[in-house]
């Protein structure tokens, strides 16, 4: 089937807009924090037992998206490549109190059928093209798909319709040959090719976030040079598919923490996925438990690894290769999760275990990209995709404000465990949720919009 063609207009853009200018931009789009709130009769019995379901997930990043000239509350996902929204043939529980889309004039009915097994739950409908507006933006064409059925995902939890999702075309759930991905539509809009990016700061609070396109947010960033710039990790010889990064090792209080193997053919290093549909940091299990060991005073429990909340100690990522090599602090506030206390004693551990990752070591989902600001970059004729980060979290401002907030620490000082075991091997198992797809739609997501740690979709 040949995809439609689409086109790319904007409205009403002033002639800066095509500037890397830090003034007046049109390039913005509200990026809201949004408070989960489960329905318990949702949860899912024995799951529960894994990881925590009830207060892992508290918060959404949500971005206003309009479809047909409807407008729609959407998760913003660098972990998945396709645009869905429920439609109003959604019948089912799990999607009542969620706003649907009803076909217009303008929708292009596609004879694919779209069917996705979650990790929890399931979701079926169809594929068409629709005009779509995301901030001054709008395409004429834009491939999506209409969800007629969802079960076990908990939608009226953030009030979110579905997810648009910001990674790799390899990705997608649609075929390429049903149509572009929205975020490769987007970019084609600028014929300036260095303006193909998109950049994000993720908030702590419901005003602080941050979603530009094609612009830096002159909040966190005045020039590209404020940022420092590495190359997407590919394994040699397949395309591109999430947005990674080596991740050289860990930090603790400043002393250095090493990482296991990479399990990831021709890897320098091990390989983490920026994703912002986790919410926290998910890395092999033998590497976390010793980072647990290492912080101490942590313990394990149904629910994961928790430790106490007013546990003080300051972790940083280094991220990169070569000279573009650096370390990125990650506030005490994400390693002990106060939003994922049930006592205010026991804090819910910013970084869990998750062995079942294929495509890649560890997944940084929020707890550690709040920490940055963050641009992801399309390849060009001369460079390949890029991923540019900038630390914004200062260790000692950081520490100060996390001991007034939670009170002294009387663990001790920390004992770190520097050295991993470079024999073990990640194992199989999968609490990312292998998909699967029917019809034309061959790809892999993971919804975990029931609060589990893998976010929503994975295929990692």
């Amino acid at each position: 089937m040949q995809s439609r063609p689409t086109s790319v207009v904007r409205s009403l853009l002033p002639w800066a807009w095509w500037t890397l200018s830090v003034g007046a931009s049109s390039g913005r789009i509200p990026l809201l924090r949004v408070p989960r709130v489960q329905n318990p009769s949702r949860q899912v019995a024995g799951v529960i037992e894994n990881l925590s379901l009830q207060t892992s997930d508290q918060f959404a990043y949500l971005v206003n998206v309009t479809i047909g000239g409807q407008d729609f509350m959407v998760i913003l996902d660098t972990g998945s490549s396709d645009l869905w929204v429920v439609s109003s043939d959604c019948t089912t529980t799990d999607c009542e109190g969620v706003h649907k889309y009803s076909q217009t004039p303008s929708l292009s009915p596609l004879d694919v059928s779209f069917h996705l097994n979650y990790l929890i739950g399931n979701v079926s409908g169809t594929v068409g093209t629709e005009t779509v507006t995301l901030g001054e933006y709008q395409i004429s064409s834009q491939v999506f798909a209409m969800a007629n059925e969802t079960n076990g995902l908990g939608l009226d939890g953030t009030g979110n319709s579905g997810i648009m999702g910001l990674s790799f075309p390899a990705e997608a759930a649609i075929d390429d040959t049903t149509g572009r991905t929205l975020v490769e539509n987007l970019f084609s809009a600028f014929n300036d090719t260095s303006r193909r990016f998109f950049s994000y700061k993720l908030g702590r609070d419901q005003t602080s976030s941050s979603f530009t396109i094609g612009e830096l947010d002159p909040t966190f960033a005045n020039a590209t040079a404020d940022l420092v710039y590495n190359p997407v990790f590919a394994t040699k010889g397949s395309p591109y598919d999430y947005w990674k990064l080596p991740l050289q090792s860990l930090t603790v209080n400043g002393t250095s923490f090493s990482l296991s193997k990479s399990r990831i053919d021709g890897a320098p290093a091990p390989i983490a996925v920026l994703d912002t549909g986790t919410t926290l940091v998910l890395g092999p299990s033998a590497d976390v438990s010793r980072f647990w060991e290492s912080v101490g005073s942590a313990r394990q429990s149904e629910r994961g690894w928790e430790v106490p909340c007013n546990r003080a100690v300051v972790i940083g990522m280094v991220l990169g290769e070569g000279d573009a090599q650096k370390e990125y602090t990650v506030d005490p506030a994400d390693i002990s999760w106060k939003e994922g206390s049930v006592d205010d004693v026991w804090c819910l551990g910013g970084v869990q275990s998750n062995d079942g990752v294929y495509s890649a070591d560890w997944l940084l989902g929020d707890a550690f990209l709040r920490n940055v600001y963050v641009t992801h970059h399309a390849a060009n004729d001369s460079q390949p995709p890029k991923i540019g980060l900038r630390g914004l979290t200062d260790p000692a401002v950081a520490l100060a404000a996390f001991i007034n907030d939670r009170g002294p620490d009387p663990g001790g000082p920390v004992h770190v465990r520097a050295r991993a075991d470079h024999t073990s091997a990640l194992t199989g198992g999968g609490i990312c949720g292998i998909a699967t797809a029917s019809g034309f739609v061959a790809g892999a997501v993971v919804l975990v919009l029931v609060f589990t740690f893998t976010g929503h979709r994975r295929k990692y």
